[in-house]
């Protein structure tokens, strides 16, 4: 499958790892250009390319970036892509330590539905709350006892499904956390973020998620 990665962080660089190692035509995009990932390009066999070309061709694309870089990516950062493309959101909003204040999310609106607003199209979100050594590490065959299982909330089904079947092959379960507007129960401060427990430990951590941002996750 055909798959671009905007971001080249540290889950962006190991969904790169682990998305070639799997057979997958992953093309990858930073913003500093094509030419300061060519060792991830020599060690995975992905295609360094500019941000604006990652998703040409592409089923899957990821949208790894910080929250407040989000507005500034290429328009029509899409055109290109299937046409039934999945694109997967990975960000949070971290207003103290990074983002500083997006007054939409301040008012309530989720970190993804703002998401999609910027870029015009609608996303999956999932690997937000995931250990980027996680993508490398932990993944196991399908049955395994505790595998561990990642939440993922979106709205439209056939691209989550997508989105389910492709970390189904990273090796981890994965748990449905509802539509975009649900997907506050995985942004960072809940139960959810950063638990590296099975499906079971998974939907509780969903359920038990309290809408109300703890201080720490406000501007």
């Amino acid at each position: 499958m055909k798959i671009g990665i905007i971001g080249a962080g540290n889950i962006g660089g190991n969904l790169t790892r682990r998305l070639t190692a799997l057979g997958h035509d992953v093309s990858v995009a930073n913003s500093r250009g094509p030419e300061t990932l060519k060792d991830l390009a020599q060690e995975t066999g992905a295609t360094a390319v500019t941000a604006a070309e990652a998703a040409r061709g592409a089923r899957i694309v990821v949208v790894t970036v910080p929250l407040k870089s989000v507005p500034d990516l290429p328009s029509g950062i899409l055109d290109g892509a299937t046409d039934d493309v999945a694109v997967i959101d990975t960000g949070n909003y971290y207003p103290q330590q990074r983002d500083g204040r997006i007054a939409a999310i301040e008012d309530g609106l989720t970190e993804s539905r703002w998401t999609e607003k910027q870029i015009g199209h609608p996303v999956i979100k999932a690997f937000n709350g995931t250990y980027a050594q996680d993508i490398l590490d932990k993944g196991r065959p399908q049955g395994t006892p505790g595998r561990q299982a990642l939440p993922v909330a979106g709205d439209d089904p056939a691209a989550k499904q997508a989105v389910r079947d492709l970390i189904d092959q990273l090796g981890f379960d994965t748990v449905d956390a509802g539509g975009i507007d649900e997907s506050w129960r995985q942004q960072p401060g809940t139960p959810v973020y950063g638990n590296q427990g099975d499906a079971d430990a998974i939907k509780k951590a969903l359920a038990d998620a309290s809408p109300e941002r703890t201080a720490e996750w406000r501007a």
